[in-house]
């Protein structure tokens, strides 16, 4: 689906990748409803854009009542695609030192947020000429990170829903997208509340830029592409996960050992 012309709906779209969709979907010639938590982030957003295509909605993607709500109004003019975007990682700590309240906003921001949104404007998109989801899990959800295993487990949640989700709509005029990024060169861990000081040893990555993941991200969605990988590292260890899942949770320990010690 191309995107020029069209409707767009961006959650977590005041900062790092979400930001920069908005961007790059209106450098595309699409309209886009920017959807954050942060009224202070969407308005840099919209300072940034400077354009009457962008209007900007503070919404917790948690809040069923208040997704539903901000859906029914949007779906009014039209709405053709919708990315959900937002998400948050958890502390770099192992599943034993993870507290309750902190396994609960991983799996209700980066699952059922997405799940909120998705049930919120599905109905609308089946209606449209032509639509697209497209919903982002991560590197983490098809590889065990140790020191991510619930942001993981959430991640491969929505993975393994946006797949199904894309069977039950192939006869439809909706395609779907799962977005897996590797790692992205953005504040993620700062809007977490997430404090990570990496040595050199597992920093070594190079980390695609955000706006260079917006493009492969768009240029995935406008292919129609099931699944779009983010960065030399999401392709690599999708591959190695396949040949040798024991080697490549191995090497992602030794990546990232120092974090956890």
């Amino acid at each position: 689906m191309k995107v020029e012309n069209k409707t767009a709906v961006v959650t977590g779209g005041g900062a790092g990748i979400g930001r920069q969709l908005v961007l790059e979907l209106l450098a595309r010639g699409a309209s886009v409803a920017a959807l954050d938590m942060s009224q202070e982030a969407l308005a840099e957003t919209a300072k940034i854009a400077s354009t009457d295509r962008l209007t900007t909605h503070q919404v917790n993607v948690t809040d069923r009542d208040g997704v539903e709500s901000l859906a029914d109004t949007l779906t009014k003019s039209g709405v053709d695609l919708v990315i959900n975007n937002a998400g948050v990682i958890q502390p770099f700590v192992r599943v034993n030192d993870l507290t309750y309240d902190q396994i609960d906003r991983m799996i209700q921001v980066n699952f059922y947020g997405v799940v909120y949104v998705t049930k919120a404007f599905l109905p609308h998109l089946l209606t449209r000429p032509e639509a697209h989801i497209a919903n982002v899990s991560s590197m983490g959800g098809f590889l065990p990170v140790p020191g991510q295993a619930i942001y993981g487990a959430s991640k491969a949640a929505v993975k393994l829903m946006t797949e199904a989700l894309y069977a039950e709509l192939l006869d439809t005029n909706v395609g779907v997208s799962v977005v897996m990024p590797g790692a992205v060169d953005t504040d993620i861990a700062k809007h977490s509340g997430v404090n990570i000081e990496a040595d050199s040893d597992s920093a070594s990555y190079s980390a695609t830029p955000a706006d260079k993941a917006a493009k492969i991200i768009v240029d995935g969605i406008e292919d129609d592409d099931l699944h779009i990988l983010v960065g030399s590292d999401a392709h690599l260890m999708s591959l190695a996960n396949r040949i040798a899942p024991d080697s490549s949770i191995k090497l992602i320990q030794r990546q990232m050992k120092s974090l956890l010690d």
